[in-house]
Order: structure tokens, then sequence, then C-alpha cells
């Protein structure tokens, strides 16, 4: 498998991971420390229980919103740095799709407690979830729009 491709899934599996296995032990102990505390202070684990098992209003009301605002951007700063490490991220712009759906997961945090989807509140997991397609879009398409006129200059 592709070095990037698999310092992803690491990164997706826990922020830290690709680290630790690239011999980054700091940044990768870092990461994984980081993690754990916003997923303790947040009280992560038992939102996303509470989520697939179909408890939104009990996901809501556990959820300490001011700590878990962190989590979207060390998830995919850890990606970003994993892919870059494992030899990607070389392009001009390359790190925007990283960087976009950070910002559209955190949207999507924000609004989980008033957007519905077809009349139903999803929650603080699904919701961030289904903002990360946008934001890779966003990422990709103003990358590509940045680097064509990059290139025109």
């Amino acid at each position: 498998m592709n070095r990037k491709v698999e310092a992803i899934f690491w990164s997706i599996a826990l922020p830290g991971f690709s680290q630790l296995i690239n011999g980054k032990l700091i940044k990768g102990i870092m990461f994984v420390f980081l993690e754990i505390i916003i997923n303790v202070q947040a009280n992560f684990n038992t939102i996303i229980i509470h989520s697939f098992h179909g408890n939104i209003d009990k996901a809501i009301e556990q959820t300490n919103f001011q700590w878990l605002m962190f989590y979207p951007c060390l998830y995919f700063f850890a990606m970003w740095d994993a892919f870059k490490d494992a030899g990607g991220g070389k392009g001009r712009f390359s790190f925007l799709p990283f960087v976009f759906a950070a910002y559209f997961v955190t949207a999507g945090l924000i609004f989980s407690t008033k957007i519905t989807l077809f009349g139903v509140l999803i929650g603080p997991v699904w919701l961030p979830i289904l903002f990360v397609g946008p934001g890779l879009l966003v990422g990709f398409v103003l990358r590509m729009i940045l680097v064509k006129n990059d290139n025109i200059a």
C-alpha cells in the first residue's frame, strides 16, 4: 500500500499513530496525549456511543463543546503531518484540503445542535462527519484555482 495512504489511515484511527510508526516519537506521543486529553474533557467516547445508538439528545447533553472544538484541528493537522512525513504534500497549496476539512468539521460541530437532516437532528458526531466531504471539496477546488493562478502570474 502507498505510504501516504497508510499514513492517513493510521491517523484516522488515532492522531499520532502515523508519527509513531514513522519514528517521530515525540510528535507522535504529543498527538496521542492531546487526543486523549481532548477526548476525555469533551466526553467524546460517550458522545460517539450515544450517537451510534441514536440517542442524539443525550449525546448533545454530554458534549463539552468548549473542548470538542479543538478536536477537528488536531485531527486534520495530525493527518496532514503524517501525510507529509510519508512523502506527500510536496505540491503547492497541498495543505488546503486538510485545512478546509478542519474548518468545515468545526462549523458542523458548531451547528450540530440546530441543523436537521430531513427533519432529524443528527448531532455532534454525524453532522461534523457529513461536513468533511464539502470541506475537502472546497480545499481541492481552492487549491486548483490557486495553483492555476500562481502559474499564470
